[in-house]
């Protein structure tokens, strides 16, 4: 597609507006595993973690046919994210000297590359179609996308300062989200077929009803977590 050409800059215009619309849970990730970091190191968590993110989205994005088809990925990926969701429920703990701050800025974009590898699953889906098969308009409209995505985490890291709650609403999302991935694995689809008919649901009915079950699972698993630990 030539770079001269209206097809090109269109196609471009929908790639950012596509992934602006599906980068607002990959912002909460990134806030919530930054928040317990000092101010200069959250922003170099944000920076890396987002660049991060939107590279291994770009090769994702080129895979993403083949990669939705594996059996059990997705399964896989429900897990993680539950995981990630009540972890970033848990306090980090009052640590000193540089070696454990370094420490807690990898871990915070380790956190950050895990939970949009997972999340951009199916996401990629729909940046892909924008492409059109075309990489140069792939890598171009998802690198512009990466001073949004920092924008917007960094924006709502300073919201989460004021209204600490939000933690626990961001967590209830990646549950959400990972109730929705687990149905949606092309290994459940038989079972999951027969769950709908059983309880005469649609498709998307029965993923809403795991995607909650999945954003309580978390918070539950994060609240007893937390009176264990203030307990002990």
């Amino acid at each position: 597609m030539e770079l001269s050409s209206a097809a090109f800059w269109i196609a471009l215009l929908q790639i950012i507006w596509v992934n602006i619309l599906l980068s607002g849970d990959n912002a909460v990730v990134i806030a919530l595993a930054a928040r317990s970091l000092p101010p200069a190191q959250q922003k170099k968590a944000i920076v890396i973690g987002s660049a991060a993110a939107i590279i291994m989205r770009i090769v994702l994005t080129l895979v993403a046919a083949k990669l939705l088809l594996l059996p059990w990925l997705k399964l896989i990926g429900a897990l993680l994210l539950v995981y990630i969701g009540v972890t970033l429920l848990l306090p980090e703990g009052d640590e000193d000297g540089a070696g454990k701050t370094q420490g807690n800025l990898l871990t915070a974009i380790r956190t950050i590359m895990i939970a949009d590898l997972v999340m951009s699953l199916d996401n990629v889906v729909a940046v892909a179609a924008a492409a059109m098969g075309d990489t140069t308009l792939l890598v171009v409209g998802l690198a512009i996308s990466i001073p949004l995505v920092i924008f917007g985490s960094t924006l709502l890291l300073k919201v989460i300062e004021r209204f600490p709650v939000i933690v626990w609403v961001g967590a209830a999302l990646l549950g959400f989200i990972a109730g929705e991935l687990l149905v949606g694995d092309p290994a459940l689809q038989e079972p999951v077929a027969r769950i709908d008919a059983a309880l005469g649901v649609t498709q998307h009915s029965f993923a809403l009803m795991t995607g909650v079950l999945g954003a309580v699972l978390v918070l539950t698993i994060g609240k007893v977590l937390l009176m264990r630990q203030k307990a002990d």
